[in-house]
């Protein structure tokens, strides 16, 4: 974080400063700011957050054995270290991180991009900061902290030599991304999806679209929005852009996308298209698996050439990326036994992508395996969209279809339905009884994908696999 004062922090939290020992007003904090107290560095800042488990009061003395300098706290704690005292500390972590942003901006430099969509957000966030980074300090997410923790922690990692801001922006209820883009007011607004991803929450597709629509009405005035042309929602979004006075760039497979991929080809290792940028072409070989994430990595590319990088530049380092993200199409095994690792969250969208790919890479001598969980966060659609995996499943004519856990049991039940029956599909209650059945099923030529949302555990699985035939 930037240089504040104690003072000055207090001020911008409208909170009571507790000097401790030698600080005092004019005291300078500079460190990192983060809620884990285990994450933490000599002279940074502990946010105590109370959590649905845990309060993190609990920790503030952990927080400063590993060299805290300032905790911002709800309640003063008895601990040698100087605390403010908030209301909200998540209020507080969201005030501290629009300051902070502000004062940064206010040289003139820096450059915000804000990242929305279903599916998609993640890789793309690490595409374009793969892309940005080259160009100047850039910074980015860590894994997925796209929420209202995790937005404002990202923010606060700015410094005066930070030239670009790559935000995501996730979103558990309407309202979210307005709240956490409002804290920026991005220079530049990526959406690349409306899906059925959070559905339940929202109340429904109609309700998700105006949700990450949020993102092109928090833009600033003159700002730019890059829109998926292959998405009926996110087009939609063109008329509230031009209320916002905020320009529309397109990207997509469509014929009117400034920025255009076509001839996509999805092999087993990795995926090839040719990028149009303005007229311009080039051959682009992504070595991130599935043709989904061509989507992704032309909204990067939209992003990036509309700040300065050469389509040249662009391309370079799209090829530079072997891995998007841990647990997200991440290839494990071996050549023997492939197991692709696309468990860290799991919507109808991004299952149907994740099947549709490994029937791509799979050659006729090889043997496709699905071992799928449960996709959350779908409310009343739930029990319809497992139903439509599995029997998708089946359609893509996959031979072993391996289900885990109570809240994906329909998937399993559609299979069946559908016309996979004997030992074509199972189930199991946990992923212990599956990772057993497995080891004794894959054989040579297998090539096995494993996906479900984060809360069904099966990354952890995906993990075992890939070490079991590495």
């Amino acid at each position: 974080m930037i240089a504040l004062t104690l003072s000055r922090i207090a001020e911008i939290l409208g909170g009571t400063l507790l000097a401790a020992g030698s600080d005092h007003t004019d005291t300078v904090v500079s460190g990192d700011v983060d809620t884990d107290s285990r994450q933490m560095r000599p002279g940074g800042i502990f946010v105590a957050k109370p959590g649905e488990t845990t309060d993190g009061h609990l920790f503030v003395d952990a927080a400063v054995a590993l060299g805290a300098a300032l905790a911002i706290v709800e309640r003063p704690v008895d601990v040698g270290v100087s605390q403010i005292v908030v209301p909200d500390a998540v209020a507080a972590l969201a005030d501290l991180a629009r300051a902070v942003v502000a004062e940064v901006r206010a040289g003139g430099r820096l450059q915000i991009v804000g990242i929305t969509g279903s599916n998609g957000k993640t890789t793309t966030k690490n595409l374009l900061a793969r892309i940005l980074e080259a160009e100047g300090e850039t910074v980015a997410p860590r894994a997925s902290f796209n929420n209202e923790v995790g937005a404002p922690l990202t923010m606060l990692r700015v410094t005066h030599d930070t030239r670009y801001l790559v935000s995501e922006f996730g979103a558990s209820a309407p309202g979210a991304i307005a709240h956490l883009a409002g804290l920026v007011e991005p220079d530049m607004g990526v959406v690349l999806m409306v899906g059925m991803a959070h559905a339940g929450g929202f109340g429904g597709i109609e309700a998700t679209f105006h949700a990450k629509s949020e993102l092109v009405r928090a833009l600033r005035p003159g700002g730019l929005a890059l829109l998926n042309v292959d998405d009926a929602r996110v087009r939609a979004m063109a008329p509230i852009a031009a209320e916002q006075s905020v320009d529309v760039r397109w990207f997509g497979l469509g014929e009117d996308a400034a920025v255009r991929g076509s001839e996509v080809e999805v092999t087993a290792s990795g995926t090839r298209f040719v990028l149009t940028i303005d007229g311009a072409s080039r051959p682009v070989a992504l070595r991130v698996l599935g043709a989904h994430h061509v989507m992704n990595a032309l909204a990067a590319a939209a992003a990036a050439t509309a700040l300065g990088v050469t389509i040249d530049d662009v391309v370079d380092r799209l090829e530079s990326v072997e891995l998007a993200e841990r647990w997200r199409m991440q290839p494990l095994g071996s050549d023997r036994v492939r197991i692709i690792n696309d468990a860290y969250n799991a919507s109808p969208d991004s299952m149907v992508a994740a099947l549709r790919t490994l029937a791509q890479i799979t050659a006729p001598d090889e043997r496709m395996v699905a071992v799928l969980g449960a996709m959350s966060e779908l409310g009343e659609y739930a029990g319809e969209e497992h139903d439509r995996i599995g029997e998708l499943a089946v359609r893509l004519r996959i031979p072993r279809i391996v289900i885990i856990g109570q809240a994906a049991r329909r998937m399993y039940l559609a299979a069946v339905a559908e016309g996979s029956w004997s030992d074509e599909a199972v189930f199991f209650d946990d992923a212990d009884a599956a990772y057993t059945y497995l080891m004794g099923e894959l054989r040579d030529g297998d090539r096995v994908l494993v996906k479900s949302s984060n809360s069904a555990g099966l990354r952890f699985l995906g993990d075992r696999l890939g070490e079991s035939f590495s």
